[in-house]
């Protein structure tokens, strides 16, 4: 605005060169890390890159409705699922992969994301449908 006098911005600057916690909250340092090898990345998007490939291949052999096919299968597959308080293998979607046949850590140890979970089972249900 025209006539009106300029305010710095005094948010920013902490005394000894800081970072104004109240306002910004701790910093994380595991944002500001790379990646401690350089095949960390290639593995945590391993699945990823491999449907992508898969989904190149069939568009190149079969044309374009195989991998479209291919994709509303898996979007059916993971839509069906178990009440939210019993684990679910997902063995239909293991098998539209052909990792059915296949023995992976998962297998032996268990994913660690889908550890047991321990709750009420009406509770969790109803959070899962968002009555609560």
């Amino acid at each position: 605005m025209k006539g009106s006098i300029p305010i710095m911005d005094f948010s920013t600057i902490v005394p000894f060169g800081g970072q104004d916690l109240l306002r910004r909250g701790f910093t994380s340092v595991k944002s500001e890390l790379l990646p401690s090898h350089p095949l960390e990345l290639s593995e945590k998007n391993f699945q990823l890159n491999q449907d992508k490939t898969n989904f190149a291949t069939l568009r190149n052999i079969q044309g374009l409705h195989a991998p479209l096919k291919l994709q509303m299968e898996f979007k059916a597959v993971k839509q069906v699922q178990r009440l939210p308080f019993l684990h679910s293998s997902n063995i239909a979607l293991d098998t539209l992969r052909g990792n059915d046949e296949s023995i992976g850590f998962e297998d032996i140890l268990n994913d660690p994301s889908q550890s047991e979970a321990m709750g009420e089972p009406h509770m969790m249900v109803e959070y899962k449908l968002g009555l609560l």
